[in-house]
C-alpha cells in the first residue's frame, strides 16, 4: 500500500502551531485531489487543510482539539487505486461500527471493574442498537426504554453515543431543578461568598463566587474564539498599566470632503470610500512622527518597531472580535488604504483571513462609533502599548474662532479615546500623540485630490 503523509502546512512566519477543530473526512473515505480534509485554527483565524492527491484516508494522527506543530504529519493517505464507492462506504461503515463497539466495550469493562457491579441491560422494542456502556448508563440513571428510544443519536447510523445519553441526562437534570431549591440554598451561598470575600481581602487572592442558575436561565457555551478573546483581554489588563486620554476633534472638513468625492472615488477605483481609511492614513502619519508609540514591551526591554502595522478591530456577525492588520500602513496612499481596509473587512466577516493577516500588528485602532458609542476605554492589544478608539461623528453646536470674532456654528465632531501602557508611555507622550491625530484630522484639505 502506497502511503502519503499529509503534513500541517506552513501558514506564516509567526505561526508555529494550530489546533485541529473539525475533521471533514473519516477513516475509509475516498479523497479527491484538492479536497478539504480538516479545519484548523490558529490564535485568531480558522482555515482549511486540503489534500493534493487522490486516495483513501487510512489514519488520523490527531484528534479534534489537539495542537499540531507546523510540518507534523496529521494524516496518512492510501494512494493506491481508489476502491469502488459503494464497497468503500460499506467497509468504512463496518469499520466504524466495530471501532465504536470495541471502544464502548472497553469503557464498559473499565466501569464494571471500578464499580464491581454489573447492571441489567436495557432492552428496546424498535430494534435499535445500543452499546453496553449506553445501556449501563441508562439503567443506572433510571432511563426507560421509551426514553432511550427517543434520544437523538449522533453516532454512526444514528447510534446513541455515550455523549448523547450524558447530554440527555444533564439536560433533564437542569430542567427538573426547582426554583425553591435555589432559594433554599441562596442564604448559604451568600454566607459562603461573604466569608470567602473576607478571606480574599486578607490574603489578597481573588476567589471565584458561585453563580446561582435558575431553571429559567439559558446556559450558552462560549465559542472557541470567544474564550481566546476573554483570556487575551484579562491578560492585557493584568499586564499593562492602562491609562486613557480623551480629546474631541472637529472632522467637518473630512465629512464635507468625503461627501464631495465618494461617488467619483467609487466610479474610478471600484471601491467605497468610508471614513476608516481616512482615519487610518492620519493615524499612520502620527505614528511615524511619534515612533515611541509604535513599540512593544517584552520584560524590561522596549522593542522599537521599524514597520507601522495597524490592527483594525472588526466585529464578526456572531459578536466575536478579530483584528486584521494593515501592513506598512504609512507607505499606502489613500487609494491603497481604502482597498486594503475594504478587503480585510470583507474577508473578516466571511472568515477568509490568512493567519499572517492577523499577526505582527504594532498599534491598534477600533471604530466604536460604528455602534453609536461616543467614547470608550479600549483594552490594549498585547504586546502593543497603545490603542485608539474612534467615537461616533456627531452634529453638535461649537464655538468657531475667526479673525472677526467667535461665533456658534453646527460642526461635525468626534471623541478620540486613547488607551496606552503607562509602564512605557507617559502622560505627555500619550497626550501629544492623540493631540497630533486631532490636528491632522482638523487640517484635512477640503480641496485635496485623491
Amino acid at each position: 500500500m502506497a502511503k502519503y503523509e499529509l503534513k500541517l502546512p506552513k501558514m506564516g512566519e509567526s505561526v508555529a502551531e494550530a489546533t485541529v477543530t473539525t475533521w471533514l473526512k473519516d477513516v475509509g473515505d475516498t479523497i479527491d485531489a484538492d479536497d478539504i480534509i480538516l479545519e484548523i485554527a490558529t490564535d485568531k483565524v480558522d482555515t482549511e487543510v486540503p489534500c493534493e492527491i487522490e486516495g483513501i484516508l487510512r489514519e488520523k494522527l490527531f484528534e479534534e482539539g489537539e495542537v499540531v506543530s507546523v510540518g507534523q504529519v496529521i494524516a496518512i493517505i492510501d494512494t493506491d487505486v481508489v476502491l469502488d464507492d459503494s464497497k468503500d462506504k460499506v467497509n468504512s461503515k463496518i469499520q466504524k461500527e466495530v471501532e465504536a463497539s470495541v471502544e464502548d466495550i472497553e469503557q464498559q469493562i473499565e466501569q464494571v471493574v471500578s464499580t464491581n457491579q454489573i447492571s441489567v441491560p436495557v432492552t428496546n422494542n424498535v430494534g435499535r442498537f445500543y452499546s453496553p456502556l449506553v445501556k449501563n448508563i441508562a439503567n443506572q440513571e433510571g432511563i426507560t426504554s421509551k426514553e432511550l428510544d427517543g434520544i437523538i443519536g449522533t453516532g454512526v447510523g444514528e447510534r446513541v453515543t455515550k455523549h448523547d445519553i450524558l447530554n440527555y441526562i444533564s439536560s433533564n437534570n437542569t430542567t427538573k431543578v426547582e426554583t425553591s431549591q435555589f432559594k433554599q440554598n441562596t442564604d448559604k451561598v451568600v454566607a459562603i461568598s461573604a466569608e470567602k470575600n473576607t478571606e480574599s481581602s486578607k490574603t489578597g487572592k481573588q476567589e471565584i463566587v458561585p453563580t446561582i442558575i435558575s431553571g429559567e436561565d439559558e446556559i450558552i457555551e462560549m465559542t472557541r474564539m470567544g474564550k481566546m478573546i476573554s483570556h487575551h483581554m484579562t491578560n492585557s489588563l493584568a499586564t499593562s498599566a492602562h491609562v486613557q486620554s480623551f480629546i474631541e476633534a472637529d472632522v467637518t472638513n473630512i465629512w464635507n470632503w468625503r461627501a464631495k468625492v465618494k461617488d467619483k472615488f467609487q466610479l474610478r477605483e471600484g471601491e467605497k470610500l468610508t471614513f476608516t481609511p481616512i482615519f487610518m492614513e492620519v493615524i499612520a502619519q502620527a505614528l511615524k512622527e511619534f515612533p515611541m508609540m509604535n513599540v512593544s514591551l517584552e520584560g524590561d526591554k522596549i522593542i522599537k518597531k521599524k514597520s507601522i502595522n495597524i490592527g483594525m478591530a472588526a466585529a464578526l456577525p456572531n459578536g466575536d472580535l478579530i483584528v486584521p492588520v494593515i501592513k506598512n500602513a504609512d507607505q499606502l496612499n489613500l487609494v491603497g488604504m481604502a482597498k486594503t481596509v475594504n478587503d480585510l473587512a470583507n474577508r473578516s466577516r466571511s472568515n477568509n483571513l490568512k493567519p499572517d493577516e492577523v499577526q505582527n500588528g504594532t498599534y491598534t485602532v477600533t471604530n466604536i462609533g460604528s455602534f453609536g458609542t461616543v467614547m470608550g476605554t479600549p483594552i490594549i492589544n498585547q504586546p502593543q502599548v497603545g490603542i485608539l478608539a474612534l467615537g461616533a461623528i456627531r452634529k453638535v453646536p461649537a464655538v468657531i474662532e475667526t479673525p472677526e470674532g467667535d461665533f456658534i456654528g453646527i460642526r461635525k465632531r468626534m471623541f478620540l479615546s486613547h488607551s496606552y501602557d503607562h509602564r512605557v508611555v507617559n502622560g505627555a507622550l500619550g497626550g501629544q500623540f492623540v493631540q497630533r491625530v486631532k490636528e491632522l484630522l482638523e487640517t484635512w484639505e477640503i480641496d485635496r485630490v485623491f
